[in-house]
């Protein structure tokens, strides 16, 4: 499917891996010439090498986010190819901690590493959008920012913060030809690590004796939808790619649930 996105450029946050890594390879596959970012640098680069064998543009931009300085630097890098049109701020961390675990440090770190960060990077690439009259910033969010459990309380709260500032940024950018918008993804099936692990788990639970059954029965101990299954990273790389094209023109200010129908909502 021809997205119209061929020749624009694009900074996926927290790229060298997991859903940021099929963010940009879908990006990159649809003529998008890409910037993966990371803090490792071989990661980060193999991600590009792979981009590159076939047949996309990536380039590499290295810095923690948590940091000015190191805002500087991918902003810096992400710039040096020319004007970024596609922001997406994939970046972060889940801490595990409980309500007693989590102490005000830790909140603290949680929201800069997760909610700060994506603010610097706005802050640095925005203002240019806006004068070039188009682009797009898409925030990675997620169900536990509506319907937040009583574990890793610090880490649901900023995830609503990633949806709240993407809506007022849409306020503020009306009129401009730049959308902000939310991609909010449910359980998702990141890594190979992530299914060693579930598949650990079903063993010991006794959830089944095939792939199939052991998900089926995991996502329905630990996050049930109406689907019966875990997301893949490349369901949630769609929902970016359709808001970063000329299609979703009219789309600003919007969440899309990418969660199997986890989050209950009539709104």
């Amino acid at each position: 499917m021809d997205l119209r996105l061929a020749g624009k450029r694009a900074l996926v946050t927290g790229s060298s891996s997991g859903i940021g890594e099929a963010i940009v390879k879908l990006l990159a596959a649809e003529g998008v010439a890409v910037v993966v970012h990371g803090r490792d640098e071989s990661r980060a680069n193999a991600v590009a090498e792979t981009i590159r064998a076939e047949g996309g543009k990536a380039e590499v931009a290295l810095g923690d986010l948590a940091t000015d300085t190191g805002a500087d630097a991918v902003a810096a890098a992400a710039l040096a190819g020319g004007p970024i049109d596609i922001l997406v701020n994939n970046a972060g961390v889940i801490p595990f901690h409980s309500w007693a675990e989590a102490t005000a440090e830790i909140w603290a770190q949680t929201y800069n590493s997760n909610v700060i960060s994506g603010v610097r990077m706005i802050q640095r690439l925005v203002p240019q959008m806006r004068e070039r009259r188009w682009g797009r910033v898409i925030q990675i969010g997620g169900g536990l920012s509506q319907q937040p459990q009583a574990s890793g309380p610090h880490y649901n709260a900023s995830l609503a913060a990633r949806h709240n500032l993407a809506v007022s940024l849409a306020r503020e950018l009306k009129g401009t030809g730049v959308t902000s918008n939310v991609v909010s993804p449910g359980a998702i099936l990141a890594s190979e690590a992530a299914r060693a692990t579930l598949i650990h788990m079903a063993q010991a639970h006794g959830w089944g004796e095939t792939w199939e059954e052991m998900e089926r029965n995991a996502t329905q101990a630990i996050a049930p939808n109406d689907v019966g299954r875990l997301g893949r990273p490349e369901e949630i790389a769609a929902a970016v790619a359709y808001l970063a094209s000329p299609s979703a023109d009219y789309v600003s200010g919007a969440t899309i649930r990418v969660d199997g129908g986890t989050i209950r909502s009539v709104i």
